[in-house]
């Protein structure tokens, strides 16, 4: 039997990988909106592989942090990108021409329902994914840290 889900996921990952490419190689000309939202790339290494792994992310700047939610569309599991930041946080962001060292964590329970309303009136889409899923979806904060 085949996976129902497989089509559409083969699709964004093969997005993902061309948004990535397109927002690096204009230097953030393209690809730093995606639908007038503000986007960001994620660079971190793969908890499993160890290797380099980058992530076009819809963000919200929370002064002088970016927020980014581990939604996965509303699956039941979080995205790797999620599992390679518990496993190690230091990580890389690129805003735009920006590319920067940052530490990732996980917002805490009352940071995260303060947040999760920015996020939401931010991209609607983010309550549509919570609502397919049983599981709580993660806020993660980028914070800038010393090179």
């Amino acid at each position: 039997m085949s996976d129902p889900n497989a089509r559409r996921r083969r699709w964004i990952q093969w997005f993902g990988r061309f948004h990535a490419w397109a927002y690096e190689k204009t230097d953030g000309r393209w690809g730093a909106t995606l639908q007038g939202l503000p986007m960001l790339l994620l660079y971190s290494v793969g908890y499993k592989s160890g290797q380099p792994r980058t992530t076009p992310l819809l963000t919200l700047r929370e002064g002088d942090d970016w927020l980014i939610v581990a939604s996965f569309y509303g699956a039941p599991g979080h995205p790797a990108w999620y599992r390679n930041l518990q496993a190690k946080p230091d990580c890389e962001v690129r805003v735009g021409r920006e590319r920067f060292p940052a530490r990732a964590r996980t917002a805490n329970p009352e940071e995260r329902a303060r947040l999760w309303t920015k996020l939401v009136a931010h991209y609607p889409g983010y309550a549509d994914y919570q609502a397919r899923t049983d599981r709580e979806i993660p806020v993660v904060v980028l914070s800038r840290r010393d090179a």
